[in-house]
């Protein structure tokens, strides 16, 4: 069964991430930004990506986890034409892979397969007892 289960989930998955992307990825322009950091209102300085589209300079916000981009680099953005400023840096870490989804991905198979087993773990005996009526009962093929 779980050779059947297992592609399954990596084509769900697959699926999830390639049509949960925002901006679309299918819809979405690309264009080139640079980063430079700025001091927040907590005094800490924080990754930017900056590029233009069609005149106007727009502003990104280019910080991720475990991403570290240094001051002058150059990205790729992807943004949508219709409102330029929800766009995003476009990297595999950060656009395509999100740690909180793979987290949840991960966590979230097994906690299902916990409960299912600590449901299934210990049947009352009354539930016993019908599934071994259930079983004993010979099937009859009906002809006509």
């Amino acid at each position: 069964m779980t050779k059947a289960i297992i592609p399954f989930y990596i084509i769900c998955l697959v699926l999830y991430i390639f049509f949960t992307r925002q901006p679309d990825y299918q819809d979405g322009e690309f264009t080139t930004g640079v980063i430079h950091y700025v001091t927040n209102s907590n005094k800490q300085l924080l990754p930017k990506a900056v590029f233009s589209t069609y005149g106007s300079k727009d502003t990104v916000d280019a910080y991720y986890p475990l991403r570290r981009l240094k001051e002058g680099t150059v990205v790729r953005i992807i943004y949508d034409t219709s409102n330029p400023s929800k766009a995003a840096v476009y990297s595999w870490w950060g656009y395509w892979l999100k740690w909180d989804e793979l987290l949840a991905s991960i966590l979230i198979p097994f906690i299902l397969l916990y409960a299912a087993k600590a449901i299934t773990a210990s049947p009352t005996a009354e539930a016993l007892v019908e599934e071994l009526e259930m079983r004993d009962k010979p099937k009859r093929k009906k002809f006509d």
